[in-house]
Order: C-alpha cells, then sequence, then structure tokens
C-alpha cells in the first residue's frame, strides 16, 4: 500500500505541474471563449488535482510512511509543505480572475480583459511554478536525509 500511494502523490504531483503548464501556454495565446472555456476547465482540474494531492500527501504522512513526528521534525518537509501552503495561496489569484470570465463566456462573449491582467496572471503562475520546483527540491533533500 505504501508503493501504490507514493507512485499516486508523485503522480499528482506531476498532474499539477501539467495543469499549470497548460495554464501558462494558454494565457500566451489570444483570448478566445475556447481557451476562456479551457482555462477554466483545466483551474478547475488544477484545483481539484492539489486537494487530492494533499490529503493523499496527510494519508502518506500518517498512515503509510514514517509517521507524523518524523516528518515535523524534518525541516525539509515543512519547508516543502510551506511552499505548497504559498503555491496554494497563490493560486487563489488567478482562480479568481478566470472566475470573473464565466459570466462573458456563458452570454457568448470573450471576456475584456487587460492585457497588465494576462501579464500579472503569467507573473503569478511562473512563481507557482517555480515553487513547485522547489518543492522537488525540497522532496529531493527530504528523501536524501533530514535537512535540520
Amino acid at each position: 500500500m505504501t508503493v501504490t500511494f507514493a507512485f499516486l502523490h508523485h503522480l499528482l504531483f506531476v498532474a499539477l505541474f501539467v495543469t499549470l503548464s497548460i495554464e501558462m501556454v494558454l494565457l500566451r495565446q489570444t483570448l478566445t471563449i475556447e481557451n476562456t472555456r479551457r482555462l477554466l476547465a483545466v483551474d478547475g482540474i488544477y484545483g481539484a488535482t492539489a486537494g487530492a494531492l494533499l490529503v493523499v500527501g496527510f494519508l502518506r504522512v500518517f498512515f503509510f510512511e514514517k509517521g507524523f513526528a518524523y516528518y515535523w521534525a524534518s525541516h525539509a518537509f515543512l519547508t516543502k509543505f510551506g511552499i505548497f501552503v504559498l503555491v496554494g495561496i497563490l493560486s487563489i489569484i488567478p482562480t479568481v480572475e478566470f472566475l470573473k470570465w464565466r459570466k462573458s463566456v456563458r452570454e457568448g462573449k470573450v471576456p475584456d480583459v487587460a492585457p497588465a491582467t494576462i501579464q500579472k496572471l503569467r507573473k503569478i503562475i511562473h512563481w507557482e511554478l517555480t515553487g513547485l520546483a522547489l518543492i522537488l527540491f525540497f522532496a529531493a533533500w527530504m528523501a536524501k536525509g533530514r535537512f535540520y
């Protein structure tokens, strides 16, 4: 069971990275109704994946790995988890913006979004991707021994 949950955890992390990358690609393109629909769908998948990743991660910490006390004493784990939380908080900004676009899409219109807003969203997603890369770094550090 431990291997299954480890695999699922890693698969969800890859899915998180991929969905965020798709959002970045879609924001590089001209906004159309179809691209906006895709952005809304991918952002929903991103949120669901992040939630599933969190649940599977907690299950691993509490039931399938070394136990809560081990992880709570690991600075690498705490740093990794802290970055995950920061990325989650940061991701609220694009999600709220995308949700504002739903009304336009339902009306069959392309959302009226300023180029500066698109740039801001792209910058935020760049920071989120950087955060995910840092999580990988600390996960590798954790796997090679504790970081105190």
